[in-house]
């Protein structure tokens, strides 16, 4: 797919925007990658959390409860 944004071009996108939530709307990586480096590389660019698949909802949720939404 041509141009295509990956999770972490969006996310430095969405962080760098003008608009006035971009520095509190909650960016949440859910990958198979889960090694430490992949962990540490969402967490640079932006992303306030990292969820590794297959994804267990009681970490999905426990993981949404933990982030401050929009500053909330």
């Amino acid at each position: 797919m041509a141009g295509a944004w990956n999770g972490y071009e969006a996310t430095k996108a969405i962080c760098k925007s003008s608009h006035e939530q971009a520095k509190t709307i909650p960016i949440i990586a859910m990958t198979a990658n889960a090694f430490s480096d992949d962990i540490h590389h969402s967490l640079t660019v932006g992303m306030n959390a990292h969820i590794s698949k297959s994804v267990e909802m009681k970490v999905l949720e426990k993981t949404i409860s933990s982030i401050k939404f929009w500053g909330g």
